[in-house]
C-alpha cells in the first residue's frame, strides 16, 4: 500500500486568475478547467486552484522555494513574477539575505532563492516546498509517502521522492499557530483500497479530519490531518486533468 501526491490544491478567490499567473511564471500549461497548471517531468503534481470565499489573514504555512542557476536568471524571474502580478513582500527578511521573497496575487508567500543554493540543487523549477512544522511531521510524511529523508539535523527535516523533482521540507521548532484552516493541502491518490490507506496513515499518526473541503472536479475526498494538524486529502473517484 502506498500513497502519491496527485495535486497541490489552493483555496483561491479567483481560481483561473491564480492558474494562470502559477503557469507563466512555472512556464507551464494550464489545464483544460483552466483552474490547474499541468505537471511535467520536473513537477510531477499538478497545481489545483479551489474556490473559496476567505480572505487570506496569515502566513502560508508552506510556499514554494524556486532556484536560480545564475543571478541573471533570479532577477529575471523576480521581474516575470512582478509583471505577472505579483508583488515584492517583507516578512522580516534580513537586508543580507539574498533571496527575494515575493507574494502572488493574492498574497501567497514564495521565494526566488539565489544561485548556488546546494541544498536546491538539481530539484527543478520548484526547488521546495518550504514548510512550517515540527521534526515528528516529517518523519510521519516521509513514511507516508516512502520517500527518503534528505535532511535530518536540529529538528529541520526534509524529504525527496527517490525520483527526484521538488523537495518538502520543515523548519522545526517554533512553529507558528496553525490557522483555522491551511489555504494549501495535499490531494493524495492511493495505490490500492483507500479506506485501508486511510488506516495505515492512522496508525502512523494521522486523524480524521473534517473542514467541508471541496475538491477539484467534483472528486469525493477522505479528508485527514498529519500530526501537526495540517489537512490533506485521499481523493476517490478523481478525474485527471485534461
Amino acid at each position: 500500500m502506498s500513497v502519491t501526491i496527485q495535486a497541490l490544491s489552493f483555496d483561491a478567490k479567483n481560481p483561473a486568475g491564480l492558474a494562470r499567473f502559477w503557469a507563466g511564471l512555472l512556464d507551464r500549461e494550464v489545464g483544460a478547467d483552466g483552474t490547474s497548471v499541468l505537471p511535467d517531468n520536473e513537477l510531477g503534481f499538478v497545481l489545483r486552484f479551489l474556490p473559496t470565499e476567505l480572505d487570506k489573514e496569515r502566513p502560508n504555512q508552506t510556499h514554494f522555494d524556486l532556484p536560480s542557476q545564475t543571478l541573471e536568471a533570479q532577477q529575471a524571474m523576480v521581474d516575470r513574477a512582478l509583471e505577472l502580478g505579483g508583488r515584492h513582500i517583507d516578512i522580516g527578511q534580513l537586508p543580507e539575505e539574498e533571496h527575494v521573497v515575493l507574494a502572488d496575487p493574492e498574497g501567497n508567500e514564495f521565494c526566488v532563492i539565489e544561485p548556488g543554493n546546494n541544498f536546491l540543487a538539481g530539484t527543478g523549477v520548484i526547488g521546495a516546498l518550504s514548510s512550517d512544522g515540527t521534526q515528528a511531521v516529517g518523519y510521519f510524511w516521509s513514511k507516508a509517502l516512502e520517500w527518503p529523508l534528505v535532511w535530518d539535523q536540529d529538528e529541520e527535516t526534509a524529504i525527496q521522492s527517490p525520483q527526484g523533482g521538488p523537495k518538502i521540507s520543515w523548519g522545526g521548532p517554533p512553529v507558528n499557530p496553525k490557522a483555522p484552516k491551511n489555504r494549501l493541502h495535499l490531494d493524495l491518490v492511493a495505490s490500492g483500497d483507500a479506506e485501508a490507506e486511510v488506516e495505515r496513515l492512522i496508525t502512523l499518526g494521522a486523524t480524521r479530519h473534517d473542514s467541508g473541503q471541496a475538491h477539484a472536479d467534483g472528486a469525493d475526498g477522505i479528508e485527514l490531518a498529519d500530526p501537526d494538524g495540517n489537512e490533506f486529502c485521499i481523493l476517490t473517484g478523481t478525474r485527471e486533468p485534461a
